[in-house]
């Protein structure tokens, strides 16, 4: 259940991103939807987005009257998030240790953000920790089995990964068998007019960014129509698949 993932690297990623995310966060607020399906009947006076990126969701829980609370460990999307005045506080901080004290808020929510965690465990330790006992954690991340257009193509290209592993659904189960979690997975598939832009759709989920470090250097423009020719499409688009863990933890 643990991962070597370099968090300077992960928040300069996502710095870099920071201006142009909501563009291209079309995943995120999908994943963000589903979940807030699952959250209909529920009330929250206080709410930590964890991983809260540019604020989409902190604005959302903000205008339903809860009481926000932003955390991200880039400095850059947190400013992004206070631009757009989406929390009432905000904390530039790693979710595996949270800058906050025991049992502060009702609903600590995480969209995307924990499958950066170097032990998803304690990642959701953290948000159990700083939950009231009553609340809940509502979370998604990413499973393994996602993206294999992405890992099919390059296959053709080069051997080298192009593309984070990430934890499998029995490692993710294994993480929060502590707790009373109800845990589903669900297939979410995105399509694009070239690769071009199946891959700067990446970028927002930081699925470009190496957990174990390398860095990605650009295309030249043979690999790039190598890629195209090899990436396998649906009625001439270009498709991404991920499989997405949605959570929702409950507070004793």
């Amino acid at each position: 259940m643990t991962q070597l993932v370099d968090k300077v690297a992960v928040a300069a990623a996502f710095g870099r991103a920071a201006g142009t995310y909501e563009r291209f966060a079309n995943l995120q607020r999908t994943c963000g939807n589903y979940l807030l399906e699952g959250l209909a009947t529920r009330g929250a006076n206080s709410v930590l987005d964890a991983g809260c990126g540019t604020g989409w969701y902190s604005r959302l829980w903000r205008e339903r009257g809860s009481d926000v609370v932003a955390l991200d460990i880039s400095r850059e999307m947190l400013e992004q998030c206070q631009q757009t005045d989406s929390a009432h506080r905000f904390l530039e901080g790693d979710i595996e240790s949270i800058p906050l004290a025991d049992e502060q808020v009702d609903l600590a929510w995480s969209n995307l953000a924990v499958q950066w965690c170097s032990d998803l465990r304690q990642g959701l330790s953290e948000l159990y920790r700083v939950t009231k006992p009553g609340g809940c954690i509502a979370f998604t991340t990413l499973a393994a089995g996602s993206l294999p257009e992405l890992h099919q193509a390059w296959r053709e290209v080069d051997k080298r990964p192009h593309a984070n592993q990430f934890l499998s659904v029995a490692e993710i189960e294994q993480a929060c068998s502590s707790w009373r979690a109800a845990l589903t997975c669900r297939t979410v598939s995105q399509q694009f007019p070239d690769v071009m832009s199946a891959m700067r759709s990446l970028k927002g989920v930081g699925a470009t960014h190496l957990h174990e470090g390398r860095k990605n250097t650009l295309m030249t423009r043979g690999q790039l129509a190598r890629l195209s020719e090899a990436w396998p499409k649906q009625e001439g688009l270009f498709s991404l698949s991920w499989q997405i863990i949605f959570g929702v933890i409950e507070r004793d």
